[in-house]
């Protein structure tokens, strides 16, 4: 029987607000990290949703902590709560109720933020209000401190824009500037499987499974285990991948198959039934050539503001002012209404649920009103279904891309018009290593940041439970991993678009060769952070590593600085806001009159 009984509303408040923590980090942080991958069609978004649910919840069970830090990353000391598990419970339930609730709002209002330093931030508020600030850790605390994650908050995505505009750059020289650019993207491609493994591999041993403690073997032994799996990985893409792609895309057979790949070298001897002119492979472009979603615009148009009536032909340009307010949400409402038209057409449950939405209006007067309150219980079923089945079929491109006539519209148009567009039959080939870095980034995401969820609550069950204080690190049963691992899968099912559809093309122009680059990059920086100690955000490197890339195409034009800015303010707000939050709901509980 647990000896904090007394507590048990704060324990069942603190699950709650741990559960919203893991669902606000599937849908922001795991958005995010999938945006690269489905901005760039290197995989659909739905199978994003299936791939990301597998990975994460086999990186938070399977190879997951088996312990979590009490006290996040040194930031308050462990004296802090003087043995009371009682203020433990409470100053716990308080972190990951600040934290959650800025990451929701923020999650609501299509704005990304880290995950990690809000649940730190929040560490910190309620160490200010527990113990004071004397006792906070503000300085580097051998990377461990506030001084470490505001030089980690400036430094990494400098760094992975390094790393990552560095791979594209060596691809785009090697292979796009070639005279034959399809022949180098074939013949190159087991190289670039040799350096994904090897970085999926680093990324597995440091970040994906630290109860193995893999990362404590000796040098020679991690060396030899990253260098073999990257040498199989690479004479399997010989084997296997090579042939199905010259078959594909160079002798362009159109009745091949990707599971054909598994017949190898065989496949050279597979006689061609027709030639064709072009192969057979996904059309990569961001714009495709029947979206009406976005306006064109031409290199001498590039600095003028164009808006295009929507109504029109998508042909017909028309000069004319920015839209007045007015015009910009009939344009926003228009564009809503085109999608929910496209989800209605295609029928199912989810067509079932918009349709009685827009058959069954709520009327003029309040809610109270007993019409208002027959037609709610009349929407009440539809509205369940839409909020569980509206993401799997939202248009994420179309999103990104911007509505017709709006000044976003318009930005997004000139930030493409600057990207130079490669042929599809190259990009093919980098798609599946873009896949393969994404799954991997997402398993060590899955063991590495489910902590900051289960972090507090195991502190706040270990607490509840034992009626004594934890020290430094409290066990975390695999039934609470499972259980936010779900929530975590949840959240980025049933509302990851609402993170996606502001990333990935929204900052610059996306594409497998380009995507493929930003994920490397942005795993070399993490794993880099994490030998000297250095707490950094994986979604802030996927930033960083995208800006890198835009700017590849030699100006900074390609690259949308507003987004950007967006980004970073959300970044640097997080850290005052989450501890305030902490802080301020911590000091009003401790100091509350009471009999």
């Amino acid at each position: 029987m647990p000896q904090l009984t007394q507590y048990d509303y704060i324990f069942g408040i603190g699950t709650v607000f741990a559960m919203l923590d893991a669902f606000n980090n599937g849908a922001n942080d795991v958005a995010n990290s999938w945006a690269t991958s489905v901005s760039s069609r290197s995989i659909s978004y739905r199978w994003a949703m299936v791939l990301a649910t597998v990975c994460e919840m086999a990186g938070a069970i399977a190879t997951g902590a088996r312990t979590a830090s009490t006290i996040k990353d040194g930031i308050i000391p462990l004296d802090a709560f003087q043995g009371n598990a009682g203020v433990q419970l409470l100053a716990f339930a308080c972190a990951i109720a600040a934290a959650s609730s800025w990451v929701m709002w923020c999650t609501i209002h299509s704005t990304h933020v880290s995950s990690s330093y809000s649940i730190i931030s929040a560490v910190a508020g309620v160490g200010v209000a527990t113990v004071g600030a004397s006792h906070v850790q503000w300085g580097w605390n051998e990377g461990k401190g506030l001084g470490a994650i505001f030089a980690g908050l400036g430094l990494a995505p400098l760094i992975s824009a390094g790393f990552a505009s560095t791979i594209f750059l060596l691809i785009k020289f090697v292979v796009h500037m070639r005279a034959s650019p399809v022949q180098w993207s074939v013949y190159t491609s087991p190289f670039w499987f040799l350096l994904a493994a090897c970085i999926c591999t680093l990324s597995i041993v440091y970040k994906g499974s630290p109860q193995f403690k893999l990362s404590d073997r000796p040098g020679w032994w991690v060396g030899s285990v990253v260098a073999g799996t990257g040498a199989g990985v690479c004479l399997l893409s010989i084997i296997f991948f090579v042939p199905y792609l010259y078959c594909l895309i160079i002798r362009k057979d159109q009745s091949l198959r990707w599971y054909h790949m598994i017949q190898g070298p065989a496949l050279l001897r597979r006689p061609i039934p027709a030639e064709a002119e072009k192969a057979n492979v996904r059309n990569y472009a961001v714009v495709q050539e029947d979206d009406l979603s976005i306006a064109p615009v031409d290199s001498e148009e590039r600095d003028e503001k164009k808006v295009l009536d929507v109504e029109a032909n998508k042909d017909q340009r028309v000069t004319e002012l920015e839209p007045t307010q007015e015009t910009y949400r009939k344009l926003m409402d228009q564009g809503r209404q085109r999608m929910h038209e496209k989800m209605i057409q295609k029928g199912g449950p989810l067509g079932w649920a918009m349709r009685t939405l827009r058959d069954n209006p709520m009327g003029a007067g309040s809610i109270y009103e007993l019409h208002n309150i027959r037609r709610f219980f009349v929407r009440l079923p539809a509205m369940v279904v839409v909020g569980a089945l509206y993401g799997v079929n939202y248009d994420i491109h179309a999103s990104q891309t911007g509505v017709l006539g709006t000044p976003e519209g318009a930005r997004m148009a000139r930030v493409y018009s600057h990207a130079e567009k490669y042929s599809n039959e190259v990009e093919h080939s980098y798609a599946f290593i873009q896949v393969l870095t994404a799954c991997t980034a997402s398993f060590a995401h899955g063991a590495n940041d489910i902590g900051n969820s289960v972090g507090p609550w195991a502190a706040m069950y270990a607490a509840w439970s034992t009626g004594k204080a934890n020290e430094a690190k409290a066990p975390v049963p695999i039934w609470q991993l499972a259980v936010l691992a779900l929530c975590l899968s949840i959240g980025f099912v049933t509302y990851g678009y609402n993170i996606m559809k502001v990333m990935g093309n929204k900052i610059t122009y996306h594409s497998p060769s380009r995507g493929c680059s930003m994920e490397m990059g942005a795993a070399i920086t993490v794993l880099l952070a994490s030998q000297q100690h250095l707490p950094v955000s994986t979604s802030m490197c996927i930033t960083g590593a995208t800006v890198g890339v835009g700017l590849c195409n030699g100006t900074i034009k390609a690259v949308n600085w507003q987004r950007v800015g967006l980004l970073m303010f959300g970044w640097i707000m997080t850290i005052p806001i989450a501890g305030t939050l902490a802080g301020c709901l911590m000091g009003l509980i401790l100091n509350a009159p009471h009999f």
